[in-house]
């Protein structure tokens, strides 16, 4: 069984909008043990969309076209979709209802440009939009399936896992599946986790093994391909074993686990309370932190303390320690850490200060330059870091070693 992914939008020709549905798809087709062989990203122009889908349509059992179904002039999917097929549209009179509806409940007129999104090809089934206007089409084609879906991923991914999947897993899955474990690593480069692991990465199907590199992490992902889900997981099992023995305390999490997800499991578990002071990271720790829901137990406070002025005013960092070792040192993340658990009242406390650039280095104190201070009731640790990168990758880069020192205590 072969699968063509079609994304259309001359957005995405044009890098205005990262184009994160055709991963997403092939997730979810491969779950069902279907090949994906094309990924095709095309603009909203008639002559190409037309010739795209229809190679598509030739080559491939299963076409899913993403984007193109909205309600303005350069939205031709569904024309298109009906000149390949050979089949006329119709005002489909269910689909119209739900648009009218949509805006009926938000108090505002349906503009007339909104009734093209109900014009339906014969012969498809309808898949309900329940964010937006533009509904999803399954549409059986020669013992094939062409299957529209809006571009906008938070009304695609609905659909995709409610209707979509249940349809191809009745008439399409095939006689495997396809299972990935992700292990996530931080504080390795994607060398040093290469050194570790490499002749892991040379083993052969079913059982395969990739190395991702993300700005704050690399992660190895581990593929088997087995008749079912329980074959491949226990194909998996000895691999990830191994990966684990030798990557250890660099491993944070699993699959989609962030660093901040596992830090809250570890807050919680301890029952421990954090406070954080952040420099050169403006406050992005105390997000990340935050990103996680019911935060407020363990998190009380964050504090952005950028200038020596506000070092000294909110965190009582002396004058003495900033004008001997300057902002970006180690005396002054530790004061940080322990000045901000202090004025919280919580068990840790986090300090973070350093030189995220482009400007402000010198030759003494580089671009990168990063000191991070954990205070506990009985011990205040610090510890140097050399970031690189531009400005955002040196903030990313610290928050993530900042929280993988909590990980780590925790």
């Amino acid at each position: 069984m072969q699968a063509e992914i079609v994304c259309i939008g001359t957005e995405l020709l044009l890098g205005r909008i990262v184009n994160s549905n055709a991963a997403y798809l092939s997730k979810k087709l491969a779950s069902l043990g279907i090949d994906v062989f094309h990924h095709t990203t095309v603009g909203d122009n008639h002559t190409r969309l037309f010739t795209v889908l229809k190679r598509a349509m030739h080559r491939s059992d299963i076409v899913i076209a993403t984007g193109g179904l909205g309600p303005t002039v350069d939205d031709i999917t569904l024309e298109i979709v009906a000149q390949v097929i050979e089949r006329n549209l119709s005002l489909n009179p269910v689909v119209l209802k739900d648009i009218k509806e949509h805006f009926h409940k938000r108090h505002i007129p349906m503009p007339k440009a909104n009734l093209r999104q109900a014009l339906i090809p014969k012969g498809a089934k309808v898949l309900k939009n329940e964010v937006g206007t533009a509904p999803g089409l399954i549409i059986p084609f020669d013992k094939k399936v062409l299957i529209a879906l809006p571009g906008v991923p938070k009304e695609m991914k609905p659909m995709m896992k409610h209707d979509v999947i249940v349809y191809l897993a009745k008439h399409f899955a095939g006689n495997w599946v396809i299972v990935s474990r992700s292990v996530k690593t931080t504080g390795l480069a994607e060398s040093q986790v290469n050194q570790k692991v490499k002749d892991i990465l040379k083993i052969k199907p079913p059982v395969t093994v990739g190395i991702y590199t993300h700005t704050d992490s690399v992660d190895l992902n581990i593929t088997a391909k087995a008749k079912n889900k329980r074959q491949a997981q226990k194909l998996i099992a000895p691999v990830e074993r191994k990966i684990c023995s030798r990557l250890k305390e660099h491993i944070y999490g699993k699959d989609g686990e962030t660093l901040e997800e596992v830090v809250a499991q570890g807050l919680r578990k301890g029952k421990k309370t954090l406070a954080v002071a952040e420099s050169c990271t403006g406050g992005l720790i105390a997000k990340r932190l935050t990103n996680i829901s019911g935060s407020s137990k363990y998190f009380p406070l964050g504090l952005v303390a950028y200038s020596n002025q506000a070092k000294q005013t909110l965190l009582s960092i002396s004058p003495e320690t900033l004008k001997k070792y300057g902002a970006v040192s180690k005396e002054v993340a530790r004061q940080m850490a322990l000045n901000i658990r202090q004025l919280a009242k919580t068990n840790l406390g986090l300090g973070i200060t350093g030189i995220a650039g482009p400007t402000g280095a010198t030759k003494d104190k580089p671009l990168g330059l990063v000191y991070i201070a954990l205070a506990t009731p009985h011990k205040i640790f610090s510890q140097e870091f050399h970031f690189h990168g531009d400005r955002s990758s040196v903030r990313q880069r610290a928050s993530q070693a900042a929280l993988d020192i909590l990980r780590q205590h925790l």
